[in-house]
């Protein structure tokens, strides 16, 4: 038979499940292979191989992991509803083979209705539908990467761009999705696959580099393999002993991250040792410590304290023959399995309802992700979000109590009080770590334990602390806390924002169109009236800077056309013009306030407010105009008392200011958390110093557990200004954290 035709029919589909010797309905899968190569007829891939070649190679991909019937039927038909609409649908599908299979052959299906403003926004559509389809049932992304699995391996009939393009989206999304569910097996394949078409020269580098070093320390591998047999057996332990070299895109990431050489990879070789027992595997590990040296801090127990993923073995790196060391993972047959397949495992080893509310606890990291998706309107929140809390490493912390709390790396004391519980959040005032009041905003480490401290007197959550969180899972509490407690507040700030925003595009219009453009924009953001949409702006649900290009598009529908000529008018009624002006003051700070003449303006210390920051003055007794961020602390408390209600007034920067090419420069306060390492300060100064930005002030403050707080005053021309300086200082080996303003 050719590989042509193993891949247009079933057979090979059919002996595969027939040697996992599970029982399937071999007659329903038989009839969802007929009905998807009849709906496929006449269609073709790109490399010229009949379209059922490629479901039928998903479907076998998915037998690999032996999922049940309804998944392998899904696998053959998950192409039909979107490539074949005019001959099937949904109702069709749930008629012929079920409403389990039409559930997971819906949340394959890309959304190819949806009216969306862009590509980018239609792609995060796509993402979410998927993760949404996820949540209820966990097979869709398990047939989704076996789909991108097969999709990878026949990339190269593609052209080079849309190449590029999937390896980039198979590297930040289904990578780190199949390694966040412990799928090791097909994330190590999607990175390597990923690699040869995003870095082709870095992947042969390394895969040659590999191929040499395995071709010269082979004596040595063998050698290891027949000590530790031997000793396997001397103590009557049942074993199976696997070699394993580190992956391609492992040791390239290694390299790259840790600006290594090849030769610097000293975990290059592990040994596998697989068991029967969990008690055998503390026994092997001892074994082991026996024959050889083991390097100090390179034990990890994950039997007794799993990994999110479900990954669970021991591992301990020793030295061997010549000084070479390696590293020696023992496991069982029942944990092998979980680290390969990961929670699609379950399917093998799990069964009943016991194993129904085990599997839905390890899964609560995507109900965490789908119930904040109202607030993700914001395609690109929503993909930070992704990167965020599933793709992120993470880092593990216990309560008071000793239970293990995850979060991802980078998480501070905020992040976990709300992922204790939203009430814990909402009135925490302080935390301790270790036994130590921390700031918090202190980024947490491994093995600590983390305590919150509340009062019933807080006042809830800063809105500060919205940039301050890393989950979105807090943000959101905190969101939802502003969204029920301060909605008259929010719909204040958030009207003081978008009129901001509506001034910077039209210097002159009605309150009636003002009103209409919001309306317009509401409607079209899907908001049951304005207030709603100033409400979701004020408490943070949604950032005005992402919504600028609809809000020009309604400015324009609704008021330049209604605007008069400006030059005829000035030829008319010159007069009239000049006494109708509104009355601005420009001052030598790039500000300009509406309504005021003749007053100072100066910049509040307590927020620091930079060009391109949405800002709003404040009349002062006897020190002019104070010029504040419109989410500042400040202005939100002072909106609370409407006895200053008069005293706000309307301010907006200058359009030479906000582009950088004014005369002025300002100052920006950055907090930076970095390690307290000899040259730290020297490397910040240094790249200030290369990017011309003048350093006003610097304090350093030293903390007992080998960190420190580096607090700098300096010049900056507008917020893209900050934004690169902030970008050039993450980059700097030890920044752990920056934050703006001095805590």
């Amino acid at each position: 038979m050719s590989e042509r035709s193993a891949h247009t029919d079933i057979q090979r589909l059919l002996d595969i499940l027939r040697a996992t010797g599970k029982k399937y309905d071999i007659q329903k899968i038989t009839q969802a292979y007929e009905y998807a190569k009849e709906l496929h007829e006449g269609q073709y891939r790109v490399s010229g191989e009949a379209y059922i070649s490629h479901p039928i190679t998903v479907a076998e991909i998915v037998a690999g992991l032996e999922l049940d019937t309804d998944s392998i039927c899904a696998a053959l038909l998950h192409d039909t509803v979107e490539d074949c609409s005019e001959k099937t649908n949904l109702k069709e599908v749930e008629k012929k083979f079920g409403s389990s299979v039409a559930l997971l052959v819906d949340g394959l299906t890309k959304i190819v209705t949806l009216q969306v403003e862009d590509k980018e926004e239609a792609h995060i559509e796509n993402l979410r539908k998927m993760l949404l389809a996820m949540s209820k049932d966990v097979r869709v992304i398990f047939i989704k990467l076996c789909d991108r699995l097969h999709n990878m391996r026949t990339l190269n009939a593609k052209p080079d761009h849309k190449r590029r393009m999937t390896a980039l989206e198979t590297m930040q999304v289904y990578a780190p999705l199949a390694h966040r569910l412990g799928m090791q097996r097909i994330k190590q394949e999607l990175e390597n696959l990923g690699l040869q078409y995003l870095d082709p020269i870095g992947y042969s580098e390394v895969h040659q580099h590999i191929e040499e070093k395995y071709g010269e320390n082979l004596g040595f591998i063998e050698s290891i393999r027949s000590t530790v047999d031997q000793k396997m057996r001397e103590n009557n332990i049942h074993f199976t002993l696997e070699g394993r070299i580190k992956s391609v895109y492992s040791i390239y990431k290694k390299m790259y991250n840790q600006n290594k050489s090849f030769d610097q990879i000293y975990d290059f070789y592990a040994l596998r040792i697989i068991v029967d027992t969990e008690l055998e595997c503390y026994t092997a590990l001892g074994l082991i410590h026996e024959m050889f040296n083991s390097i100090p801090g390179r034990f990890k127990d994950y039997i007794s304290t799993p990994k999110p993923n479900m990954y669970r073995s021991l591992h301990t790196t020793v030295i061997g023959r010549d000084g070479i060391p390696f590293e020696v993972q023992i496991r069982t047959w029942e944990m092998h399995h979980v680290a390969e397949y990961g929670i699609a495992a379950h399917w093998k080893y799990k069964s009943g309802a016991s194993s129904k509310a085990e599997l839905d606890h390890k899964l609560e990291w995507i109900a965490r992700l789908i119930e904040t998706e109202d607030e993700q309107r914001d395609p690109e929140e929503f993909m930070n979000a992704l990167k965020t809390d599933i793709f992120h490493d993470e880092v593990f912390v216990f309560t008071p109590k000793g239970d293990v709390i995850a979060l991802p790396n980078g998480a501070n004391v905020i992040d976990f009080a709300y992922a204790i519980h939203s009430a814990v959040g909402d009135k925490m005032i302080g935390g301790k770590i270790n036994g130590m009041i921390v700031p918090i905003d202190r980024t947490l480490e491994n093995g600590e334990i983390v305590e919150i401290l509340t009062s019933s007197a807080s006042k809830g959550p800063s809105r500060d602390w919205l940039n301050i969180v890393k989950t979105s899972a807090a943000r959101s509490k905190i969101r939802a806390w502003f969204k029920k407690e301060r909605r008259t507040e929010n719909i204040a700030v958030g009207k003081s924002v978008l009129d901001a925003e509506i001034r910077k595009l039209v210097k002159t219009c009605t309150e009636a169109q003002r009103e209409a453009v919001v309306l317009a924009l509401s409607e079209r953001l899907g908001y049951n009236s304005a207030d709603d949409l100033y409400n979701a702006i004020g408490y943070g649900g949604l950032m005005v800077s992402k919504l600028v290009r609809r809000l020009q598009e309604e400015c324009e529908r609704l008021i330049k056309p209604t605007l008069p000529d400006t030059n005829a008018e000035l030829e008319q009624e010159p007069e009239r013009i000049a006494v109708d002006k509104p009355k601005n003051v420009k001052s030598n700070s790039g500000i300009i306030v509406d309504g005021e003449a003749g007053c100072m303006v100066k910049f509040a210390k307590c927020c620091n407010p930079l060009p391109g920051d949405s800002v709003i003055g404040f009349v002062t007794k006897g020190f002019g105009i104070s010029i504040h961020k419109i989410d500042c602390p400040n202005v939100v408390e002072g909106h609370r008392n409407p006895e200053n209600a008069e005293r706000w007034k309307e301010a907006h920067w200058e359009a030479s200011e906000e582009q950088g090419n004014g005369r002025s420069v300002y100052e920006a306060l950055l907090q930076l958390h970095v390690d307290n390492r000899i040259g730290m300060l020297a490397d910040i100064t240094t790249a200030l110093a290369d990017m011309r930005v003048s350093i006003l002030q610097v304090n350093v403050v030293y903390k007992n557990d080998g960190n420190a707080i580096v607090n700098l005053k300096v010049g900056c021309k507008n917020i893209s200004h900050y934004e690169s300086i902030v970008s050039r200082l993450r980059g700097l080996q030890g920044v752990d954290n920056i934050l703006r303003g001095f805590s």
